[in-house]
């Protein structure tokens, strides 16, 4: 959940290194710290607890060289502190690390070390790395060879990179479920954790696999296993444009992400509408039409707004495929032994595609034979080349910690998949006609709902002094209400629970109070009038109501009303979310909090 930046090359690595961290402090922002050779030679390190912004404050002018690493940490081991931040060195001060991931067994290795005469400045499990690669450095092989033998004695998940004060004209980086991506420039190679900090300086980058490692030059790479196999890795080409990574004249990222979803829902519309045949061309499922017809159930695996994103993608195939479907935690499925059925299709859903409790729960599917289809949104990533096929969001970079555009653009893939599945099942001409055309009005739609950003601007300020919020749905309209609820959460840092409505007098009518305003979800629907009992029951206890609907409730039964275009009835929940989006972001911004980045929270989660 941290991030990892190095460059090597004939300029001064340090500006890079800085921009880079900035633009990865969504990955991780309570240290960061950079190391460079200096051009006299030996390792120059500045590190802070606190943002980047803090470190390059403390950077002096002086501080250069043509080979450097940078980090920024979300902290697993050890307070945020001066101390705990990365690199991390040796005692000898030779060698520097960089770490994303988890050594399990870093006290075992720590009290070797310590035994061998290795003192220990910081509480991590990183700076074990340091300790190991100089022990296997100080007999005198290459650093390619002492990384390699350390790692040999690591348990865990790791993306480092490594430098060497004695071997300057190289970073020797490697990969074990956490991303490390290699940048090629013009005589300069790049080094991230994610492609965001480097398209400013190249398109052209190389992902690595598990088990993989490189030694990275001035004048290129080469790619190797542990047991030293030479490995040949292609570039690919990135397709995001710098401008992605800027906040476009928004005050924050996620404003922004929230106002670019129009035009993300279109990306990921594009050239998948089959108007001719009312169905959706999906080639990249890599599945014919009768192994299709041979699927009995659909299991979807996320985290977070993934996991409630495919609980409305479960919806949307029951009710157009007629194919039963489910969603859990991929955070929980490796865990119960899951049973691996050979005509059950899983679809693995993650906006990175390297949530690592995703990616282990797409690798033990594989592992016992079954089939998996992704939904990702970051090309060449680790879920995306794991899986047997599936379907990129095309939605952009998603900067913001808080997922919008991404969600959104994931449930218009499962509106996809389910009119795919749906066509080659029983589902009629007419109801495919009648999904592409509400599909196709979605991007107008939402434009709809976000002319209303001031107006929901103010009820947020209203409600956001509220102890806590109950976030209410029926059927489609509970997966709205559970991604309603984390949104307001996770950003603006107040209690919110999300029940589906049919259950509110099993136990949470309890809590219905002045204090405890709901947020209610009342399309209009075949079960209107079961939602509008339910307000007068809230009502009838002095609760607050706040209704998102199609059409106004009477007074008596709600306080304050956000109205969004109808759409068919199982796209209706895609559309009743918008306003959730902009409800949490407004509260929080109200609170004063740090809108992009959510105390506690990163936005790539590559450990357990």
């Amino acid at each position: 959940m941290c991030g990892i930046v190095a460059y090597i090359g004939p300029k001064d690595a340090t500006p890079f290194l800085l921009e880079g961290l900035a633009r990865l402090e969504y990955r991780g922002y309570d240290s960061a710290g950079v190391a460079v050779v200096g051009r006299t030679g030996g390792i120059k390190v500045r590190k802070v607890k606190g943002r980047v912004a803090d470190l390059a404050a403390a950077v002096p002018a002086r501080f250069k060289g043509s080979t450097g690493i940078g980090h920024t940490r979300w902290a697993t081991h050890g307070v945020p502190s001066d101390a705990n931040a990365h690199p991390h060195l040796d005692n000898a001060e030779r060698i520097a690390v960089v770490h994303n991931g988890i050594i399990e067994n870093a006290d075992e290795l720590r009290a070797k070390l310590a035994a061998d005469g290795a003192v220990f400045r910081s509480e991590t499990d990183t700076e074990v790395l340091g300790h190991l690669i100089a022990a296997h450095a100080a007999e005198g092989v290459e650093l390619e060879e002492a990384v390699r033998a350390a790692l040999g004695k690591v348990v865990g998940t790791y993306g480092i990179a490594v430098l060497d004060a004695e071997q300057p004209d190289r970073i020797v980086v490697a990969r074990n479920g956490s991303p490390i991506v290699l940048g090629i420039g013009e005589k300069e190679m790049f080094v991230a954790s994610d492609v965001s900090a480097l398209v400013r300086y190249t398109r052209q980058v190389v992902h690595l696999e598990d088990g993989e490692l490189a030694t990275v030059r001035a004048d290129g790479f080469r790619t190797f296993t542990e047991d030293a196999r030479t490995t040949h890795r292609q570039p690919s080409t990135v397709d995001w444009e710098i401008d992605s990574y800027d906040t476009g004249g928004y005050e924050h990222f996620l404003l922004k992400e929230i106002h670019e979803q129009p035009g993300s829902v279109e990306r990921t519309l594009g050239g998948r509408l089959d108007e001719r045949f009312a169905t959706a061309h999906l080639g990249g499922l890599n599945l014919d039409a009768r192994e299709l017809r041979e699927i009995r159930r659909v299991k979807i695996l996320g985290c977070g707004s993934a996991y409630y994103a495919g609980e409305m993608g479960a919806q949307l195939i029951e009710e157009l495929a007629r194919i039963p479907a489910h969603s859990e935690p991929a955070s929980e499925f490796r865990y119960r032994n899951p049973v691996i059925e050979a005509d059950t299709l899983y679809i693995a859903v993650s906006q990175s595609g390297e949530t690592y409790d995703t990616l282990a729960a797409v690798q033990e599917v594989k592992r016992k034979g079954g089939r998996v289809l992704g939904v990702v949104n970051t090309v060449g990533s680790a879920i995306a080349r794991e899986c047997d096929g599936g379907i990129y969001l095309h939605a952009g970079p998603e900067i913001s910690v808080a997922s919008t555009k991404a969600f959104t653009s994931t449930v218009v893939a499962f509106a996809l998949i389910a009119l795919h599945f749906g066509r080659i099942h029983d589902l009629s001409p007419a109801d495919g006609h009648r999904i592409v055309s509400a599909l196709k009005a979605l991007p107008d739609q939402i434009r709809e709902v976000l002319a209303q950003s001031d107006a929901i601007a103010e009820l947020a300020a209203e409600y956001a002094g509220s102890e806590g919020m109950m976030f209410i749905g029926r059927v489609r309209g509970y997966p709205v209400a559970r991604e309603g609820a984390q949104k307001l959460k996770e950003i603006s840092y107040v209690h919110a629970e999300a029940y589906p409505a049919s259950e509110l007098k099993h136990g949470p009518l309890a809590l219905i109070s002045p204090e405890l305003p709901t947020v209610a979800l009342v399309p209009d629907d075949e079960l209107l009038d079961k939602n509008l009992t339910t307000l007068g029951e809230i009502k009838a206890r002095s609760g607050r109501v706040l209704a998102v609907a199609h059409r106004r409730p009477e007074t008596k039964l709600a306080d304050h009303c956000i109205l969004v275009p109808k759409s068919e009835p199982e796209l209706d929940p895609l559309l009743l979310n918008i306003p959730l989006q902009l409800l949490a972001y407004h509260a929080a911004v109200a609170l004063g909090r740090d809108v992009d980045k959510p105390r506690n929270l990163a936005k790539s989660v590559t450990v357990e």
